[in-house]
């Protein structure tokens, strides 16, 4: 069953997500999260849109979908605002991950991971809100991390905006709740998505162990569940925030993380 079937299947259910004529954004939704919230968000009826700087997977996941595919680079700052201004579900996911010393860390992509993971989320909130707030009624979603809410060493950049999108997140919350919008961060560890597929093969080619060790040993070392997180749980979760059942869950941060952050 495909995840657009699962996706209606529960809105049938006891999910009660009717998304009819709901206009939905989602950012770096060729692959990985991006794409199976595209999915499920669909599955419950909306209208998707599919950002992502990857032309021909943005068209495959549009097609699939029955959305609309757009190529944008999330560096430039306006960009994709003008996508937003009638979006009334709005997932910043677009992100990307470099791993180096503070001091080795090059400036210029500092500035991008910021541009992209916390400048364009605004760029997009800011077009969508006036639209949300004069139905009374949005959503935002922001994928975060657990590093959103944890540091890592190595990755300066990652944990800066992801940090920057949760304050972001939240300042939404309490200026769109009074209008019926809510905003929320998602934060999950470890997703099996081809970033991290690759990074686990690169990490076991590099000490001489298996994959499944990479995964225990080296990037689970402080969840207590050892497993991947499969990018449809998060997608799941997104569509619950979108849901009825969800209209006071605001200004929140998610974790899914396997219970790293408890300890």
């Amino acid at each position: 069953m495909t995840r657009i079937e699962d996706a209606a299947e529960w809105a049938a259910g006891g999910g009660s997500v009717d998304l009819g004529g709901r206009t939905a954004v989602v950012t770096g939704a060729a692959s990985g999260i991006g794409r199976a919230c595209a999915e499920v968000l669909a599955g419950a009826g909306a209208k998707v849109r599919v950002l992502d700087l990857d032309a021909e997977g943005a068209r495959e996941v549009a097609e699939a979908v029955g959305g609309e595919a757009h190529t944008v680079d999330l560096t430039d700052p306006g960009a994709a605002a003008a996508l937003a201004a009638d979006a009334d579900i709005v997932v910043n996911n677009a992100g990307f991950q470099v791993v180096r010393p503070i001091e080795q860390f090059p400036p210029d992509v500092f500035h991008r991971m910021l541009a992209v993971m916390v400048e364009a989320p605004f760029h997009l909130m800011r077009s969508a809100l006036p639209h949300m707030y004069g139905q009374s009624w949005g959503r935002i979603v922001n994928i975060s991390s657990v590093h959103g809410l944890r540091a890592s060493p190595y990755k300066a950049g990652y944990v800066t905006a992801k940090h920057a999108l949760e304050g972001l997140s939240k300042v939404a919350a309490v200026e769109g709740g009074p209008h019926g919008v809510t905003s929320n961060c998602v934060n999950p560890g470890y997703v099996r998505t081809p970033l991290v597929e690759k990074q686990i093969a690169d990490q076991a080619a590099a000490h001489g162990i298996d994959e499944q060790e990479v995964v225990e040993k080296v990037l689970l070392a402080r969840s207590a569940t050892k497993r991947l997180i499969e990018p449809g749980q998060v997608a799941d979760l997104v569509l619950y925030l979108c849901s009825p059942s969800a209209a006071f869950v605001n200004g929140a941060s998610l974790a899914m993380d396997g219970a790293w952050t408890a300890q």
